[in-house]
């Protein structure tokens, strides 16, 4: 069994700031661009393909944000790969040459669609494997990779939170221009996610939509994204936990047909600092658990 996380050096990043300027971290999950060689030789799909997948450049995209105070999480392996926006072990039985222990979630719906934790098929539906993986070697993508991204992303939050009592994750990520189907209406520059209002109180969306129209964005909220695991296993407002999802479309920063930056890039990327100099003037008191603003 090969080393699943010998290919990335290092399979994420975290950019934290000498001094935070706010309890408010940004994330990117999905735009991780490296390929190991035995995960392409085992694909039915090229590169290219493979690639659709990718939220591409997003973390560029916020990657000055730790210039100004804001620490920045960035993933480097992709997410066709390993998937951390979902529950640990969301696994298609399918996908694997042996049983999966019994402890795997093998009936949710994101499994259903082959979007699971180690992902069946990319965003347009390509099946991405020749022939079946071991299970073994499914189990250690998780152990070597998602695991060690979600314990550094809870000891951010846990530092962010002893430090001010409270913390606003915004997860950051890109969606297609279009929609799969023909019935879908033209997608908005961003589309907010906030879990339908249960992952973080309400003036975090209120003023990020606001921030953003004011900016010349046409904005929407939770369709076709409320959110994905990241989104609802952290966002717990009551604890002061405030996390909130944000969907570029893609074809305002980048040519989405030939995976390049488009003319529109730097200027996206001076609006995301805009928008993170907005969400550090929240009233923090506001944010804070229930019983520790009422201390």
């Amino acid at each position: 069994m090969t080393n699943p996380d010998a290919a990335f050096a290092p399979p994420f990043e975290i950019d934290e700031p000498p001094r935070w300027r706010a309890p408010v971290i940004f994330n990117s999950p999905h735009s991780g661009s490296v390929y190991p060689q035995a995960f392409l030789d085992a694909s039915r799909i090229d590169v290219a393909a493979l690639r659709r997948s990718e939220d591409s450049f997003m973390d560029e995209l916020i990657g000055d944000l730790s210039h100004r105070g804001f620490p920045v999480v960035r993933v480097h392996f992709p997410r066709s790969y390993v998937d951390v926006n979902r529950e640990p072990y969301e696994l298609d039985p399918r996908m694997f040459a042996g049983r999966l222990p019994s402890y795997v979630n093998t009936r949710s719906m994101r499994v259903a669609g082959g979007l699971g934790t180690i992902p069946r098929v990319v965003g347009d539906g390509q099946d991405i494997y020749r022939e079946r993986l071991d299970v073994d070697d499914g189990l250690a993508r998780i152990e070597a990779l998602y695991k060690p991204y979600h314990r550094a992303l809870r000891r951010l939050i846990a530092t962010a939170h002893q430090k001010f009592g409270t913390v606003i994750l915004v997860d950051c990520h890109s969606m297609p221009s279009v929609g799969i189907t023909r019935d879908e209406p033209r997608r908005p520059d961003v589309v907010i996610g906030d879990r339908y209002g249960t992952s973080c109180a309400p003036q975090l969306p209120d003023l990020v939509e606001r921030t953003l129209r004011e900016l010349g964005y046409s904005v929407g909220r939770n369709k076709p994204y409320a959110g994905g695991f990241i989104t609802e296993h952290y966002g717990n407002p009551a604890a002061g936990l405030h996390t909130i999802q944000i969907e570029l479309n893609r074809a305002i920063y980048m040519d989405e047909r030939r995976r390049e930056r488009g003319p529109r890039f730097a200027k996206v990327a001076a609006d995301f600092a805009v928008l993170a100099d907005a969400i550090a003037t929240l009233e923090l008191g506001d944010l804070r658990p229930v019983a520790a603003a009422a201390e």
